[in-house]
């Protein structure tokens, strides 16, 4: 299951905002490292698509699109020395897939901060230095293993790993993090198994409070984000896990009081699922409608193998319609009629909203 990662600095509501996303009642407390071993959370993707679909071709069930998020311990500056919980929060952040960083944006005088003073920008660089310095150390182990290979072998894999090493090992030297580097699709690939950090896609989260102080605050982490072709997105954490308690009538009475806030933890769990670049794929099978999730470029074959193993080994075919054609002609039928509904190989690509019926031959049982 893909993973996002929440992290940042001790005291920023990072298992507050955890709490509002799942209601899973991770503990909270006025203290660093309150959070030591990660909490997870399996959430659904806000997507009526799904629901529709089973109205439409009468399926009684919906299995919604899921993705976890992981809380992790907060870092402080030089845990990629091991300050703090330092080691132990990079293991832990290294298997997610991308990270939503908490930055402190509120006032409160009464919940500590470890750098003593508010200023979000500052806190945004110590996290992403750390990360930075982390894949620093690692790349250069790496880098001097692979290149003594490469040299004194010719290997050609081993001299392109080099080359891909030795060119992120120059762009972290600089202090910049590899998601803003060149390296070409192929390199990235071959960097791909050591789950560098800085490799990682990552949104910002400032979270904010009811003050206009706080919002101005928020509007310079904003801008510092913006230049750095990342996205930052200003959640009341703590307003917006008081919310997830309530009823949903009552949580429906205080949405018109509260407006977009209210709105905000959806707008997050939408763009932390499109930081992972992936489609989602939808199955009527039985008496459910099962969404998928794959990555994006993903053979309809492979997507066919993660509903079952014996689906990709017995591949014959999928039939393929766009949900939004399907509720335009009403029905499967009706779309087959139309033409809509097509024959795809185990080459197709899956498309974000395809529905999909697999035909395959079941393999012979002894």
């Amino acid at each position: 299951m893909l993973e996002v990662g929440i992290i940042g600095l001790p005291n920023v509501g990072k298992s507050t905002l955890f709490n509002a996303l799942t209601r899973a009642h991770a503990s909270v407390s006025n203290y660093p490292f309150c959070t030591i071993e990660p909490n997870e959370a399996i959430v659904a993707v806000p997507d009526l698509r799904p629901y529709e679909l089973a109205r439409l071709v009468g399926q009684e069930r919906v299995v919604p699109a899921t993705f976890k998020f992981v809380d992790i311990a907060g870092l402080v500056r030089n845990a990629h020395k091991g300050e703090g919980l330092g080691n132990q929060f990079l293991s832990h952040i290294r298997g997610v897939d991308a990270l939503v960083q908490v930055v402190r944006c509120f006032t409160d005088p009464t919940v500590i901060h470890v750098e003593t003073t508010v200023d979000p920008v500052r806190d945004a660089e110590i996290v992403e230095l750390e990360l930075t310095m982390a894949d620093l150390e690692l790349v250069e182990r790496r880098w001097q293993r692979v290149s003594k290979v490469a040299q004194s072998t010719g290997d050609p894999d081993a001299k392109a790993e080099a080359t891909a090493l030795a060119k992120a090992r120059a762009h972290l030297n600089a202090g910049q993090p590899l998601r803003t580097s060149d390296l070409t699709k192929e390199e990235r690939e071959r960097l791909k198994p050591y789950q560098l950090l800085t490799l990682k896609p990552m949104l910002l989260v400032g979270n904010v409070d009811e003050t206009a102080e706080s919002h101005e605050i928020f509007a310079h982490l904003q801008t510092w984000a913006s230049e750095r072709g990342l996205m930052a997105l200003p959640i009341n954490a703590k307003l917006a896990a008081e919310l997830a308690e309530l009823s949903e009538s009552d949580a429906a009475e205080l949405v018109e009081l509260y407006g977009d806030e209210a709105k905000a933890l959806e707008r997050l769990i939408r763009a932390a699922f499109s930081l992972l670049d992936v489609v989602v794929f939808f199955t009527p099978v039985g008496k459910e409608v099962t969404a998928w999730v794959v990555p994006r470029g993903t053979p309809v074959v492979k997507a066919a193998g993660k509903i079952h193993s014996d689906m990709e080994a017995g591949f014959i075919r999928a039939e393929v319609v766009a949900f939004e054609r399907l509720k335009e002609a009403g029905s499967w039928d009706a779309a087959k009629e139309k033409g809509w509904v097509e024959i795809k190989g185990k080459d197709y690509e899956v498309r974000d909203g395809d529905v999909i019926v697999i035909r395959f031959q079941p393999p012979q049982r002894r």
